[in-house]
């Protein structure tokens, strides 16, 4: 069966005797069993949030400007923003569900997923934060038009790009992670 299943098992406690031994530590090659960060994670859940918000706000920043339109790398941006947002929104209400029925996320196929999905996302936004990057440099540096542009919109569009690219990194490095370690 590959349905999720609980964090917290119940079991029955038995009085404890008296001169019963202490309980153990586990071992120090023992991995924990969530990592801060991991799907269905509160710390997870943080990075789908701010994924979410650096490319809704890279979305908002290159819509606002009239000539975006011009360029295609701009429209790769937009693009991949959408792609982001989209994903990140998706990722978020799992992890909500997650968190709020105590589920863990480590089923295999769902990790993959998981994987996956970042690994496109993660790809898409940072050839299309760099595409930018590369434009908004040719506009202002070689070109020197940037008067006639609008290179603060293009450029903080570009800069919020790769902060969604970086606050994507974590997520997609844990999923990696976790996928390779699995047997």
């Amino acid at each position: 069966m590959f349905a999720s299943r609980p964090v917290v098992h119940p079991m029955e406690v038995e009085a404890a005797a008296a001169d019963a031994p202490a309980q153990q530590p586990p071992p120090p090659w023992v991995l924990m069993k969530d990592v801060p960060g991991m799907p269905g994670t509160p710390g997870g859940l943080a990075f789908r949030v701010s994924q979410l918000l650096f490319a809704a706000m890279s979305l908002a920043i290159m819509s606002s400007t009239v000539d975006f339109a011009s360029v295609t790398a701009f429209w790769y941006l937009v693009a991949g923003a959408i792609l982001q947002c989209l994903w990140s929104l998706f990722l978020a209400i799992v992890d909500v569900y997650a968190i709020l029925v105590k589920r863990c996320l480590r089923n295999r196929r769902a990790v993959a997923l998981f994987a996956i999905g970042d690994g496109i996302t993660w790809a898409v936004t940072f050839s299309g934060s760099c595409s930018s990057a590369a434009i908004t440099v040719l506009i202002n540096s070689d070109l020197g038009i940037c008067s006639q542009n609008n290179c603060g919109s293009f450029m903080m569009s570009t800069a919020m790009g790769f902060m969604c690219w970086l606050a994507l990194s974590p997520s997609f490095i844990l999923n990696l992670r976790s996928l390779s370690t699995r047997a």
